[in-house]
């Protein structure tokens, strides 16, 4: 199964505003690519475009071409876009009404996913991906929002992995998060990249350092470098890129 993503001439505008200009990349597959740059500078539009959850919001329109494989998504139903390329957003978003066993379960119910036993092993295989399975089996009925903060997006994480995506992407999965939920989040998708494709929107540049294959720096809407992390941060060819990581602005 091809999970590389292509990325080609993307552009995309929120009303008048132009927030990303002329986009292309190739994204790994099994790899794990961060995308870095300063506040407002199309990060989160970026991964946002790449699972079509952007068109949530009003006045959205985009032209140039996204590919899964060697299918552009912008020709596919959303629906399949979104089982196919899962979203872990910066605030964790456990379903609030509820169970934990209901919450990772949730999306598996909605696509019609076999029976009650398939249903259950799924359900602690996701848990057991997401690192939760030991804390939480024996209180799968307990509400999702009981969990810590750091649990709760290893929950939403384990949700996200329960439909067998190919692609994962992560908005800023430890901001809000204390130091130790954060790097077990770091240590999770460090496992997780032998089987998945892995987007990680982040302003820690420690973070993206430590945990990513190749990194992308974003700014005004436009991507001024991309490549392998060691190379972006030890010797970057854009000024602006050495400037950002530097400290000297952002």
């Amino acid at each position: 199964m091809d999970n590389q993503i292509r990325v080609r001439g993307f552009h995309a505008w929120y009303g008048h505003h132009h927030a990303l200009k002329g986009i292309t990349m190739d994204i790994g597959s099994k790899e794990v690519t961060a995308i870095i740059g300063p506040s407002g500078c199309g990060k989160s539009t970026y991964i946002r475009s790449l699972n079509r959850m952007h068109e949530s919001i009003k006045g959205t329109r985009v032209s140039g071409e996204v590919k899964l494989g060697d299918k552009d998504i912008y020709s596919m139903d959303p629906v399949d876009v979104r089982r196919k390329i899962g979203m872990v957003f910066q605030k964790p978003n456990p379903f609030p009404t509820m169970s934990i066993f209901d919450n990772v379960a949730a999306g598996l119910k909605l696509h019609g996913y076999g029976s009650r036993t398939e249903i259950q092993d799924r359900v602690e295989q996701s848990l057991r991906m997401a690192a939760l399975w030991d804390e939480v089996k024996d209180r799968l009925n307990d509400n999702g929002m009981s969990l810590s903060g750091g649990q709760q997006q290893r929950l939403c994480i384990a949700r996200a992995l329960a439909i067998e995506p190919q692609v994962l992407l992560m908005d800023e999965p430890a901001s809000a998060l204390d130091p130790i939920s954060t790097l077990r989040i770091e240590e999770l998708v460090e496992e997780l990249k032998v089987k998945y494709t892995i987007v990680i929107v982040t302003h820690n540049m420690q973070q993206a350092a430590r945990i990513s294959n190749k990194t992308a720096f974003f700014l005004d809407g436009e991507l001024i470098e991309y490549g392998n992390t060691t190379d972006i941060f030890t010797s970057p060819h854009e000024k602006r890129t050495e400037d950002y990581i530097t400290g000297r602005f952002g």
